[in-house]
């Protein structure tokens, strides 16, 4: 009875860690990239009375225009753990641990660099944030991703030997027509695969 409990609790207890860890990669990244894009130094150019000085903005992208790009790979790696399995899906969170340390690294030069002018520190401060989530989503994928349940057989593409059992007995491919023909066919009640 408790082999059949644990048994059951297994798939339940894999697909809410392919959750957790698909989330925390999402979360994350997109943390990371919104943040990468706020104003993170305002430098301010002295002109000659009466005009005023020139505000020159530099988001965290135009200061490090490598950080979003990787936020953008770990958002779509976060979507590929739930399209990939086994090894495959092991080294993907392998990693989206390594872009999330990257964009940690990014947002705390990001808090420590002396950039020119008024520099706001919450935003590489939120862009660390996200590097660390993403990183967690990808070692939690990298650690136990593996045993976490897959897409189903529906959404992969069959072999030549199960495409081969599947087809009805005396059944051939269909030779010598063109596929408007084999369409013609079908739209006459005639099955195209029989000679």
């Amino acid at each position: 009875m408790s082999g059949e409990v644990e048994a059951a609790g297994r798939p339940v207890a894999g697909r809410r860690e392919l959750t957790y860890a698909v989330l925390l990669c999402l979360a994350g990244a997109g943390l990371a990239l919104w943040a990468a894009t706020r104003t993170w130094s305002v430098e301010l150019a002295a002109r000659p009375a009466p005009l005023p000085p020139v505000r020159d903005a530099h988001t965290g992208a135009g200061l490090l225009p490598w950080l979003p790009a990787l936020a953008l790979v770990g958002l779509a790696g976060g979507g590929a753990v739930l399209a990939t399995r086994g090894r495959l899906r092991r080294l993907l969170g392998g990693l989206l641990a390594v872009l999330g340390l990257a964009v940690t690294a990014g947002g705390g030069y990001g808090l420590s660099a002396a950039f020119p002018g008024e520099v706001s520190r919450h935003w590489p401060a939120l862009c660390l944030l996200g590097g660390l989530l993403a990183a967690a989503g990808g070692v939690l994928t990298a650690l136990r991703g593996e045993r976490w349940p897959a897409m189903g057989a529906r959404y992969e593409r069959p072999t030549r030997k199960a495409a081969a059992s599947a087809a009805p007995a005396g059944a051939g491919p269909v030779t010598g027509r063109r596929t408007t023909e084999a369409w013609d066919a079908l739209d006459r009640g005639e099955d195209p695969t029989v000679s």
